[in-house]
């Protein structure tokens, strides 16, 4: 005889049934979102990998694709911006001379193009630097050099830039400066008041000249004076060999004041008003312009691009996208 079925135990498996079946489902649901939520983690990491990839090529497009366009017809162009030194990041003769070369030496390049845009700086490093200009024209005399001054081109700026067959500004560029200064602080009275005693000790009755902890001499200060007054003549006889009779005569010019270039274009030191674009244009005639000059190491322009990319960010995070003038 068959024991009876009791409804509690059928209820109660039904209920496990139920429950495995549950958790079965929730066990896969888990599953099949995981699995989706490392797709799209996979996804996101693909993106961020193209996004690295393609400001790397953007950074190293130059040393990648080498340009070839150089032999087609082109103006040459050199960028020169910065303080002038014998080293740092702005101007110095080691990183200008090997470009200024190679433009002159490219038959393709039928003209050059100095954008200049520089406070002055050494007045060795200009020499430099305008000495190479004369003896690469006179190599290549057919070759026109010519000057565009940016923001301005003062004092070892417009130096330079008087070697060149004719200066082009902006109307509100800032141009001339031509002036030698040398500057520096006297500390006697303050160590005075501080008590503070100097001892110096040197072989050679100058060689402790112009220290700024001692008193100053007269014999001193008339020996720099000599010494700013001939670098001064330097500079004044390489404008008027550059500038030629396009030079007014002003006895302003020389006293180290700077003007517009509007003004300076009535003075003689600038030829007329023009862009980088309309010298290549318009004077040379060859419309294609390619930059001459040092490439950045593969790091610094990785660097770079994406310096400028978080600057952006902050810029606009900070003052919502406006403008800033500095």
């Amino acid at each position: 005889m068959s024991e009876p079925i009791n409804p509690r135990s059928s209820s109660s498996s039904r209920t496990e049934t139920w429950e495995r079946a549950t958790i079965k489902e929730l066990a896969n649901g888990a599953l099949v979102e995981q699995r989706r939520s490392r797709r799209w983690s996979l996804f996101f990491r693909f993106l961020l990998v193209a996004y690295i990839g393609f400001v790397t090529l953007m950074a190293f497009r130059n040393h990648l694709f080498p340009d070839t366009t150089s032999t087609t017809d082109h103006t040459a162009m050199l960028a020169m911006s910065g303080a002038i030194a014998a080293d740092g990041d702005g101007i110095t003769a080691q990183g200008v001379l090997p470009s200024l070369r190679k433009a002159f030496k490219d038959d393709s390049a039928k003209a050059v193009v100095l954008s200049i845009n520089s406070p002055g700086g050494s007045p060795v490093q200009s020499g430099i630097i305008y000495d190479e200009i004369v003896r690469l024209r006179a190599e290549y005399p057919d070759k026109k050099l010519y000057a565009v001054v940016q923001d301005m081109a003062a004092s070892g700026g417009y130096y330079i830039a008087s070697a060149a067959d004719e200066i082009y500004v902006d109307k509100a560029s800032i141009v001339g400066s031509i002036g030698v200064v040398t500057n520096g602080f006297g500390f006697v009275g303050t160590m005075e008041k501080l008590g503070v005693e100097r001892r110096m000790i040197t072989a050679g009755e100058n060689k402790g000249m112009l220290d700024p902890f001692s008193p100053s001499r007269e014999s001193d200060v008339e020996h720099m004076r000599t010494l700013v007054a001939d670098i001064h003549e330097q500079f004044k006889s390489v404008v008027r060999q550059g500038r030629g009779d396009r030079l007014k005569e002003d006895d302003q010019i020389f006293t180290g004041k700077f003007w517009t270039g509007e003004q300076a274009i009535k003075l003689g030191l600038a030829d007329g008003l023009g862009s980088v674009d309309y010298v290549a244009r318009e004077i040379v005639g060859v419309e294609e312009v390619i930059e001459y000059g040092p490439k950045k190491s593969l790091l610094d322009q990785l660097a770079s691009q994406i310096g400028v990319s978080f600057y952006h960010s902050v810029k606009t995070d900070m003052f919502g996208g406006g403008q800033l003038f500095q």
